[in-house]
């Protein structure tokens, strides 16, 4: 029988852009619990559950009278304090005219002043009171300390409320969290680490911990990695139990349809190389290896075990185990003739890709 036909070409050689794929979740930029300093009964809810709500909106107002009647208390006691200094200011007037004249001794003029003294201190401390008390009266009034979206309310009005400024005394009101920008935050294998050290160490790939790297994610319903964005932290410790690295990337979600704690899959960019590419469906493989077909000397069908990268532009990527000038066959492998050690008729082919090569993304520097 004639030599089966198969159709060779050689792999094609271009620079690309590597892409290495992590799994992480998103997780708010920014996320607050809704806590009131000062404590009482709650009077009205201004905001349904799940709202977006902006910096300073209104959320809960408690029952103001006691804050009230503690203001008016404090004022009346600046206005006493204040009575006290003018009447102390007047006496050491006087007395300063007798003095000179020797009429009243200086002991006397000590003591006024001193009197003096001791009331401009019960005023200022009559001030800092009623500035308390005021500060008291604002906080009956919880505002939002953030623009985000709210969750739900975790009390209701009448209930008495505790109030504090540490979160184990003070009552959870509710939560906030801001989700435009969104963070993406995601774990590196200690090898890919590595890997980006030494290519950033190399010139080939700048730093992430100093650079903006760009990165791509897709949700676990989305099939391309349409949705841009920036890889804005680097972890300073590697997990010594996980043996990963923690990685931050930042998203724009000015509609806000990305939220937190949803899963999904993030490209980021691991440098610029030279490779070879070749069909996907060239490719074969032999229980654990996966094997190229390659046409050699005299027209006989010789295996090649080649290590695989990423598919790119339609194409497979080769690391290994393949030269730029090897003849693969890319049509024609399915026959149970052709094999290797046995002679084929090559035709010549090419391998296309599905676009021009891709610029190297652009870099910013983290701020």
């Amino acid at each position: 029988m004639p030599p089966p036909p198969v159709t060779v070409a050689t792999p094609l050689a271009r620079t690309i852009t590597e892409w290495d794929e992590q799994t992480g979740r998103f997780e708010a930029v920014e996320s607050v619990e809704v806590r009131a300093r000062v404590s009482g009964f709650i009077e009205a809810i201004h905001f349904r559950d799940g709202d977006t709500v902006s910096r300073g909106d209104l959320l809960f107002t408690i029952d103001q009278r006691p804050f009230q009647i503690a203001v008016e208390v404090a004022e009346a006691e600046v206005t006493r304090t204040r009575s006290q200094v003018q009447l102390a200011q007047s006496e050491v007037e006087r007395a300063l005219p007798l003095v000179q004249t020797r009429t009243l001794p200086q002991r006397e003029l000590d003591t006024r002043q001193a009197q003096l003294r001791q009331a401009f201190a019960g005023l200022q401390s009559a001030q800092a009171n009623l500035r308390i008390a005021q500060l008291n009266l604002e906080w009956t009034e919880v505002r939002a300390p953030l623009a985000g979206r709210i969750s739900d309310r975790r009390v209701d009005v009448g209930n008495l409320i505790a109030g504090g400024t540490t979160g184990a005394q003070a009552t959870l009101l509710t939560t906030i969290v801001r989700l435009d920008p969104i963070h993406f935050v995601f774990d590196v294998s200690e090898a890919d680490f590595l890997k980006y050290s030494r290519l950033a160490r190399d010139g080939t790939r700048p730093s992430g911990r100093d650079n903006m790297l760009p990165v791509r994610v897709r949700l676990s319903d989305e099939t391309e990695f349409a949705r841009e964005g920036r890889l804005d932290f680097v972890d300073n410790v590697v997990n010594p139990r996980a043996g990963t690295l923690r990685g931050r990337a930042v998203f724009d979600n000015k509609d806000a349809f990305l939220t937190p704690g949803l899963f999904g899959r993030l490209r980021l960019w691991a440098g610029e190389g030279e490779a070879l590419l070749v069909p996907d469906s060239a490719i074969a493989s032999d229980q654990a290896r996966k094997v190229l077909l390659v046409v050699g000397a005299n027209d006989m069908v010789e295996p090649r075990v080649v290590t695989l990268g990423p598919i790119i532009d339609g194409l497979r990527v080769i690391r290994s185990g393949l030269r730029v000038d090897e003849r693969v066959i890319i049509n024609g492998q399915a026959n149970p003739f052709v094999r290797p050690g046995m002679r084929v008729s090559p035709q010549p082919g090419e391998i296309k890709a599905e676009g021009p090569p891709q610029p190297p993304p652009t870099t910013g520097r983290a701020g």
